[in-house]
């Protein structure tokens, strides 16, 4: 009975043992990234007319929504997930039957080619509900843009209420201040990215491709070459806090500006020097800034062009020092003014 009980001890011990070491050596339990993006980020319910355009890209009939000849003052956000999109002091009558805008929120749109092969799609930045499509070169405004989009993928919250946001950005960018953009290519966007989004007064920094030929580019294509585009940063800054000069001079001085189509080691015509001014003042002042330059005996061969369309990396492109921890490899201060 004594060795019986013994042995019986024996066995509990060891199986007690042994659920210790399998529970010790299982996994961590890891949650999907859309279990984790439902847990994070709180979607609206949708009504079956809504989900046949915000899910699956449908089209509401012109001169039907809600917001189409909608004048209050205020911010349009996403319907489904409530990120601020467009401020009503950029919205226009194009006369299209859809609300109609000539800018958004910094940050809040994303911009991809359509099913269709031709035209460019707009998506909320957050959350990838389908907005409607984006128009250039029609002349309507001297933003020279039209943001056509969809009233029922839209909210829309009257100036002075709080905007709810669980984006940090979204919340920074949303805010009654106002702001500008600028363009810049030096090199790689990486380091570019990384001088200018230091910076006081800037806002955001967004790594992309412009001045090319190619709709939607991407990175392997920009690369192989052939699509015209430079590597780009679009930054977008507080005009209260920096102004584009201090901007465009930092610029000039952390990259070479002599170099032609190369930076460095990086070589092609994607690593070119160029300035993409969005109106003529920035053009005014970055003109003003290579004479300046060019009579301190610097051959500038910076590109001085009118802003396009700006095609934004893909995701895992942007903030590439933040997320390796390393420093830019051609990018440097050197004081020229």
């Amino acid at each position: 009975m004594l060795y019986r009980a013994k042995m019986i001890g024996r066995v509990l011990m060891w199986g007690l043992l042994a659920a210790v070491i399998v529970i010790g050596l299982r996994p961590p339990m890891v949650m999907s990234t859309s279990n984790t993006m439902e847990k994070t980020v709180t979607y609206n319910k949708l009504t079956p007319d809504e989900e046949r355009v915000i899910l699956h890209k449908g089209t509401e009939m012109p001169f039907s929504g809600k917001y189409y000849q909608y004048n209050a003052d205020g911010t349009y956000t996403c319907k489904r997930c409530g990120a601020p999109l467009y401020r009503s002091t950029d919205k226009f009558d194009a006369g299209c039957g859809w609300p109609s805008f000539d800018d958004e929120i910094p940050g809040a749109i994303k911009r991809s080619l359509d099913a269709d092969g031709v035209s460019t799609e707009i998506t909320c930045a957050r959350c990838g509900a389908h907005l409607g499509h984006v128009f250039e070169g029609e002349g309507f405004t001297p933003k020279n843009v039209r943001y056509c989009v969809n009233s029922i993928s839209l909210n829309f919250t009257p100036e002075g209420e709080a905007q709810k946001s669980d984006s940090p950005k979204a919340i920074q960018a949303s805010e009654d201040k106002p702001v500008e953009k600028a363009y810049f290519a030096g090199g790689c966007f990486w380091g570019t990215e990384y001088m200018l989004e230091k910076t006081e007064g800037v806002i955001s920094v967004r790594v992309g491709y412009m001045g090319g030929h190619t709709t939607n580019p991407t990175y392997q294509q920009v690369c192989e070459g052939g699509t015209g585009h430079a590597e780009t940063a679009e930054v977008v800054f507080d005009p209260t806090k920096t102004s584009y000069e201090k901007l465009a001079r930092l610029f000039f001085e952390f990259h070479d500006p002599t170099q032609k189509n190369r930076q460095g080691p990086d070589v092609g015509e994607q690593y070119r020097s160029a300035v993409f001014y969005v109106d003529d003042t920035q053009k005014q002042i970055a003109a003003k800034l290579i004479d300046i330059l060019k009579g301190r005996g610097y051959d500038v061969v910076t590109e001085l062009s009118k802003a396009g369309t700006f095609w934004i990396a893909e995701d895992y492109r942007q903030d590439y020092y933040d997320h390796n921890g390393k420093q830019p490899y051609c990018h440097f201060y050197q004081k020229r003014f």
